[in-house]
Parts: C-alpha cells; structure tokens; sequence
C-alpha cells in the first residue's frame, strides 16, 4: 500500500498530464488535486476543469497568476538585467519557481503529502521545479513519472490513453507537433523538430507571436516608458500594472519583428539544446532599463551588476530562485534601484529597438562637466594630469626595473 494518500500534480489538460493524472492514480493509487497556473500562456484553461472532473478530480485549482507573475519575478530579474549566456532572456525558467511556490502552497492547503510534475528527465525544468519545492517546504515529497515509467514516445503515450479510457482528444493529439512549445507572458519557446539540427533554420510560419523584420512596418513607432525604481509603470503616459505592461510591450514588439532568438544552449543536466523563442516585449525591456540606469546609476554600482549578472543569470536558469544567494543578490540589485526613475523614448523599427531619448529628475548625468563647451571652470582639466601620473606609476615602476611587455 502506498504511503502517499494525495498529490498535487502541475496540470495543463494535455496527452502527458492528463496520463500521468490516471497513472498516479493508479500506479500509487491516490488522490489527485489538479493545478493549472494561468501566467499568461494565452489559451483557454477551462477545459482542463472538465477534464479533471471525468477522471474524478475532486479538488480543482485553476490560478490566474499573471501579475504576481511579472510583479514579484519577471519585473526583479529584469531590475538585473538578466541575460543567460549573453543572449537568452529566461522566459522558461523564470515561470517555474512561480508554479513550484503555487504547489507548495496547495499541497500545505490540502494536506497532500506529494507533489508531481511532467517535467523529462533530459530537461532543466524538473531541477527547477523540484529545487523550488525543496526549498519551500523540504520534507515534501515529488513524484516525476517520466524518471518512473516505461512511456518513452508520443505513440506509447496515445496507447496508454486508448487503453485507460483517458479522455484525450486523440485527432488533435495524434497530429504531432513539430515543436515542443512553452508560452508565458514573458515568452514562446520552441524546441524539437528541425530544430534539433542546429544547421536548420526555421520556417516563417513557426514564429507565432512577431511578423518578420522584413515585413513589419516600413514606418519606425515611438513609445516613452515611465520607470519607477527600475520597473516601467507607464506607456505613454498611461498607468499599467505590471503584467498589462508586458502585453502591451508583446504586442508592441511582436507588431515591428522584435524578440526573436535562435540559440543553442548549455543546459543544466549537461547537454546542449537548440531552441528559439519570441521575447518581443522582453527585449524591449531590457534595452530600456539599460538606458534609464545609464543615466541614475553610479559607474562602479553599473559596472558590478553587470559582473555578477552572468552569477545572477545562472541562478535563475538553473533553479536557484529561492536560493540564499539569489535572494542576497536580489537585495543589492533592488537596493541600486532606488533612483532608477524617469522615462525613456524607444524607436521601434524592422527588429530592432533603438534608444530615441531618456530623461530623469534623478539623472547624475551633468552637462556642465561633461560639455565640449566652455564649462565655466566646472571641470578642471590639469586634474587629469596628475589622475594619469597616479594610474601609470606601478606600470613606470616595471618599466624602470627593464621588465619586457609581452
């Protein structure tokens, strides 16, 4: 007799969930509390309940987590300007410590003595989910049926549905998508498929959320953020919550071809994957964010975020959000906010997004010193004299002793 009584599985209504719903129940032969998290993937959630309900899913949690999705972890990594190996914008692994908190919190709410999840045993995700869950309550235990089972394919899958009376809708699951696809407010990530060659390149018609660089408009769109201790609260003018702003900066992007990546990765578990995602109101957030500290940020404060960004990067791709050292880092990267206030003007054009103005009441940015006119003594230039004699004296130093620069 299994000693788990009940868990709290991820549930999106799909082939996977929808069996490992039937094989937990049977395999461990407990109860199943289904959760489907809305982060804003665009799709409709509801059937997931009616799902649940014919396989006997007595308690239901379907959870609009859109905002707090961008208030408390897209908006705090985007106050670091997070990039995982100089091009990825993590719009994947910044969803999963959201929903391993979620789990967490239901498993707590219904007395469920397990978690489980669909996540493979070749991806980062199960590291993310589970690294999460750990964290938060760390006795609990987690169940990964793709670590367990002996389903190894899409057919074994449908056969395991046909056999168990799963209601799956097997004419739309029987069409095999060419793409493994994930899809938040944040981003739509695409792997498989051709993908899987890195020589390949993608159709147009994989791309879902942006036109074409070459067909997007032939007429530049400009556009002022208004940021407030580094998060934008306005567009245009116009007061947003967080996640309305990302919709919006979405459509905005995707509208001018922005946000698109090809990129062969380094995963976690040790392999290198090739996928490409759509992060159209992302990127725009970043090279925003960047010109508004460029004017409110101190050189070195700049300077070290961008040197422990690669750590911070890291963190959040491999599923340390809820780690202590995240959670350190987050508090000198919100601390160096403070000042980062004022609007920025963005030119949207043809993929790219180029900055048009910034301006800000907290600007450290002062004409009078750095003007290439008459300065009126704000500057003394014979200062630089003795800063470049003070700088090149241990290099004069090696250079009287006769020791050579190779």
């Amino acid at each position: 007799m299994s000693a788990i009584k009940k868990v709290v599985l991820a549930y999106s209504g799909g082939l996977d969930t929808s069996i490992i719903l039937k094989w937990l129940q049977d395999q461990y032969g407990c109860e199943v509390v289904t959760f489907t998290a809305d982060v804003g993937q665009g799709e409709e959630l509801e059937p997931a309940r009616a799902k649940a309900q014919a396989m006997g899913v007595k308690e239901i949690y379907i959870d609009d987590l859109r905002e707090e999705f961008v208030r408390d972890f897209v908006f705090p990594m985007f106050r670091a300007n997070t990039i995982y190996e100089g091009e990825y914008l993590l719009g994947t692994s910044i969803a999963r410590p959201l929903i391993a908190k979620r789990l967490v919190e239901i498993a707590n709410e219904t007395g469920a003595d397990a978690i489980s999840h669909g996540a493979t045993g070749k991806g980062n995700d199960q590291v993310r989910f589970e690294l999460g869950a750990y964290a938060l309550k760390p006795g609990i235990k987690v169940i990964a049926p793709w670590r367990e089972w002996d389903l190894s394919s899409r057919e074994s899958l449908m056969e395991y549905a046909r056999t168990h009376n799963i209601p799956v809708d097997f004419a739309k699951a029987g069409k095999k998508s060419p793409y493994s696809m994930d899809a938040n407010l944040l981003h739509i990530s695409y792997e498989g498929g051709g993908l899987e060659d890195p020589w390949w390149e993608p159709e147009e018609d994989m791309w879902r959320w942006t036109v074409s660089p070459e067909k997007a408009p032939d007429k530049p769109e400009y556009i002022e953020l208004t940021y407030r201790k580094g998060n934008i609260v306005a567009i245009d003018g116009v007061e947003m919550t967080p996640a309305t702003v990302l919709a919006k900066l979405n459509v905005l992007g995707g509208k001018h071809g922005i946000g698109r990546l090809d990129l062969v990765e380094n995963r976690y578990v040790g392999m290198k994957s090739r996928g490409a995602y759509e992060t159209p109101g992302g990127t725009i957030m970043l090279k925003a964010h960047r010109a508004i500290e460029s004017l409110t940020l101190d050189r070195e404060v700049a300077h070290l975020k961008d040197e422990l960004m690669p750590r911070y990067a890291s963190m959040v791709y491999n599923g340390y959000w809820w780690s202590p050292e995240r959670l350190m880092l987050q508090t000198m990267i919100d601390e160096s906010q403070q000042y980062v206030n004022g609007v920025v003007r963005v030119k949207l054009y043809k993929g790219n997004v180029t900055i048009a103005g910034r301006k800000s009441d907290d600007s450290i940015f002062d004409a009078n010193i750095a003007t290439f006119e008459d300065d009126k003594g704000a500057y003394n230039q014979k200062d630089a004299e003795g800063f470049i004699r003070l700088n090149a004296l241990r290099m004069r130093i090696q250079a009287g002793k006769g020791r050579k620069l190779k």
